[in-house]
């Protein structure tokens, strides 16, 4: 990476890293983009140019985010179920409390600002969408399964279900660390009875 492409890189960086504590202390709808960019030094169209709306600089990741689960079924071992690739990468953000599944402070006022904008759930199920079609796209192109959207459709919606069911609960009260545990099981669970559904077809 030259000089220029990293100072591009360093300077998304801090857009992102600035905009995210103002979210979460006032809350989306409340920070306006050109707060942001007086936090760092820039100017409002500079924050466009990084972030063309107000919502991907909450999702900074968007991109990353829905091309995972593509790339977890393109890295995968030769002959490996492409649902047990997945599986196991989700049991293993359940276990370890990795960033996608956070149930610290932090990470439930994330949630929390998150439900709160109507704005922020929309973009939320646009990269929903984004991570189906990324998928599925990836299916098709092994050519080993028949229908690659309806398979990839099925994954991604376990997945999203998965994380969707521990925000619900930790949101509500109960222990992250305990939900988190029981979901590891529903999870092995709801993918391997589509793994086997899928080699017994």
């Amino acid at each position: 990476m030259g000089l220029r492409e990293t100072k591009k890189q360093q300077t998304r960086r801090a857009i992102a890293d600035a905009a995210l504590p103002l979210f979460l202390e006032r809350g989306f709808d409340r920070v306006t983009v050109a707060e942001v960019a007086r936090h760092v030094g820039v100017s409002a169209q500079t924050v466009f140019n990084y972030f063309p709306t107000k919502e991907d600089l909450f999702f900074d990741r968007q991109a990353e985010v829905e091309g995972e689960l593509a790339a977890i079924v393109r890295d995968r071992q030769p002959g490996r179920c492409p649902v047990e690739a997945v599986r196991d990468q989700l049991v293993e953000a359940l276990e370890r409390d990795r960033s996608e599944f956070p149930t610290s402070d932090l990470g439930l006022r994330f949630w929390q600002v998150l439900q709160d904008s109507p704005a922020l759930r929309a973009r939320e199920r646009e990269i929903a969408e984004g991570v189906e079609l990324a998928l599925a796209a990836e299916l098709e192109k092994e050519g080993t399964v028949p229908v690659p959207a309806v398979l990839a459709g099925a994954i991604a919606g376990i997945h999203r279900a998965v994380q969707r069911e521990l925000r619900r609960r930790v949101m509500a009260g109960e222990d992250g660390a305990q939900v988190r545990r029981e979901l590891v099981t529903v999870a092995r669970t709801a993918f391997d009875t589509l793994c086997h559904g899928l080699h017994g077809a």
